[in-house]
């Protein structure tokens, strides 16, 4: 599996950068924000962007509605909220999926691309 991750906290993209790269799947690249994290995803395309929900700017949401208007990538969102309080957002964002943080897995994340 290759990714891309999109969070505005650099020491999120480092663990989960770390957490997929010795589960053996590939990280292409990073972004800070969700307009870098488009361009990048189009760019890149890797199977799948992990985005952060909320970010300055551009945030998870419209990440994952742009990559799906452009026929980008699968995005899967991540937040420290529970998945409750975007069940119905992350469906119209045309995102794959949703996992809270605390339970992020690379696991998980096949999971969701299988």
């Amino acid at each position: 599996m290759t990714a891309v991750i999109v969070d505005d906290h650099a020491s999120f993209r480092d663990a989960m950068r770390l957490m997929l790269e010795l589960e053996g799947h590939e990280v292409l690249g990073e972004a800070a924000d969700g307009e870098e994290g488009v361009r990048t995803a189009l760019e890149l395309r890797p199977d799948v962007v992990v985005s952060d929900v909320q970010m300055p700017h551009v945030g998870g949401f419209e990440l994952a509605e742009r990559l799906a208007a452009a026929g980008g990538p699968a995005v899967v969102l991540i937040s420290s909220h529970d998945a409750c309080d975007y069940d119905k957002l992350t469906a119209a964002s045309g995102a794959l999926g949703f996992i809270p943080k605390d339970e992020l897995s690379v696991k998980r994340l096949v999971t969701l691309l299988s």
